[in-house]
């Protein structure tokens, strides 16, 4: 994604945290005086990089949610807990007890207890300290995304560096252990549903079925963000289930709370913001910022807060991003753009042209840049947006793959979108709706609003197929926003 801002291109994955618990005689939990200054330092730029805090009223339902787990793992009080505006499936945590859920985690679960036993688990990976051990042994990357600062601001590229260290961690299959029990500890403290936390990732693992097969979704968004780190398996689940059971409670013996949460998600936003522009299978388009590109077949696009990831077929890859003229136009800003990508690298000049491209000019420069094994060909475009804003390619090829005609075809496909293609691109939001007595799957799904209904209709309501819709009943459905 572009933000309206168009702030520099940087992008870095986000990875459900891994957490764990203390045993229960232990003393409180302590969060150290530097861990929360560290926290208070990242906690804005975090924001500015993923997307910023969700305005609305279920910001402050996560924060009520977030405070009685925090209670319950006693740190009242001491706590921020965010509503990130990212349709990722994802949360995460920071130290200094900074907690963030996407809404696009919040889209997919089905019940307050689900959504609690999320924030439970990253509520006790601050209790457990994993993030600081896992930071001494990690390393963070940019999974093909290049960190560039267009303004000469170096701090904007550390900054990039920074945040994205605490989202490529890994934690050990014992600390996701720890984890699940701790959130089965305290939704039991906080009055939850015990199971709710085995029915959370059950929900995550509906819908990483749903985005695996449905028609149209392309490769890179395929699989949910917080399975990269976490990966979900039956026996995961099944173990979840088991330490609910171990607690001696029956199934529901706790309420879920379905119908606050269904009435808290009606209205959320959902999918692409258009302030940051909208992936279309392998195109994007911004209705904001007026434009559009397509890439060719065999290329993915991955939606982020700062910059849109490209992969193409046989390891390419880079990404779109975009700034503000330098004073020595297009020319100056791919210049300055090559400096930032090569570092304190060497590269050597192949060519760079320019060139008009659907009525706007633009700039090609072609490099190549030397690596252990020989060299490794870079592409980047510059185009004039107008009104000193310019918008950019920076594309990556193994040494041997043939991609020059497909880096074309992407480049060339840059262009203003028109009036009525900016009229067509509407948000969605979802839908809380009471099913009438008539109502089924088929009648309910034809009201979505995507190109997969049917399945995105059962995966939101964690449906099985045949399961029969119950007049009266809650659901959710996905409509554009001017929509009802």
């Amino acid at each position: 994604m572009i933000a309206r801002s168009a702030r520099l291109g940087f992008a870095a994955i986000l990875l459900l945290a891994g957490c764990g618990e203390p045993a229960p005689d232990s003393a409180p939990p302590q969060i150290t005086a530097e861990d929360r200054a560290l926290g208070a330092e990242q906690h804005p730029k975090l924001l500015a990089e993923f997307g910023g805090a969700y305005a609305g009223e279920e910001s402050r339902y996560v924060a009520a949610i977030g405070s009685r787990l925090a209670d319950a793992a006693g740190l009242p009080g001491r706590c921020t807990f965010t509503l990130v505006n990212s349709d990722v499936v994802n949360a995460f945590a920071v130290p200094g007890c900074y907690i963030y859920v996407t809404r696009g985690l919040f889209a997919v679960v089905t019940s307050e207890a689900e959504l609690a036993s999320v924030i439970g688990h990253e509520v006790g990976h601050i209790v457990a300290s994993h993030s600081q051990r896992q930071q001494r042994r990690s390393l963070w990357r940019r999974l093909g995304v290049i960190a560039v600062g267009l303004t000469g601001s170096d701090r904007l590229t550390r900054l990039a560096g920074q945040a994205a260290q605490y989202f490529t961690l890994r934690y050990s299959r014992n600390q996701e252990y720890e984890a699940d029990d701790l959130g089965v500890r305290y939704l039991r403290a906080s009055g939850y549903d015990v199971y709710a936390a085995a029915d959370m990732l059950g929900a995550l693992g509906r819908q990483q079925r749903f985005m695996l097969s449905t028609n149209g979704r392309d490769e890179a968004r395929s699989i949910p963000e917080w399975t990269l780190s976490h990966p979900l398996t039956e026996h995961r689940i099944e173990r979840a289930r088991a330490a609910a059971e171990a607690t001696g409670l029956a199934d529901d013996a706790l309420p879920e709370k379905a119908a606050p949460f269904l009435a808290e998600v009606d209205g959320l936003l959902y999918g692409d913001d258009p302030e940051q522009g909208f992936v279309l299978g392998r195109s994007f388009a911004h209705p904001v910022m007026r434009i559009f590109f397509a890439a060719p077949e065999g290329f993915s696009l991955t939606n982020s807060p700062q910059a849109i990831r490209l992969s193409g077929p046989n390891g390419v890859a880079g990404e779109f991003g975009g700034g503000t003229l330098p004073p020595g136009g297009i020319a100056g800003y791919a210049e300055l753009l090559a400096r930032h990508v090569v570092g304190k690298g060497q590269a050597d000049m192949v060519a760079a042209d320019r060139v008009t491209i659907n009525g706007l000019p633009a700039v090609i420069m072609q490099l190549r840049l030397a690596v252990q094994q020989g060299t490794v060909p870079l592409s980047i475009a510059v185009y004039d947006g107008g009104g000193g804003r310019a918008y950019h390619f920076i594309m990556v090829s193994p040494p041997a793959d043939a991609s020059a005609s497909a880096l074309r075809t992407l480049f060339a496909s840059f262009r203003p979108l028109s009036d009525a293609e900016v009229a067509q691109l509407r948000p969605r939001v979802i839908r809380t709706v009471r099913a009438g007595a008539g109502d089924t799957v088929d009648t309910l799904s034809r009201r979505m609003a995507d190109p997969a209904p049917r399945a995105l209709f059962l995966m939101l309501n964690g449906r099985d197929e045949g399961e029969p819709i119950r007049a009266g009943e809650l659901v959710k459905i996905v409509t554009y926003a001017d929509e009802r």
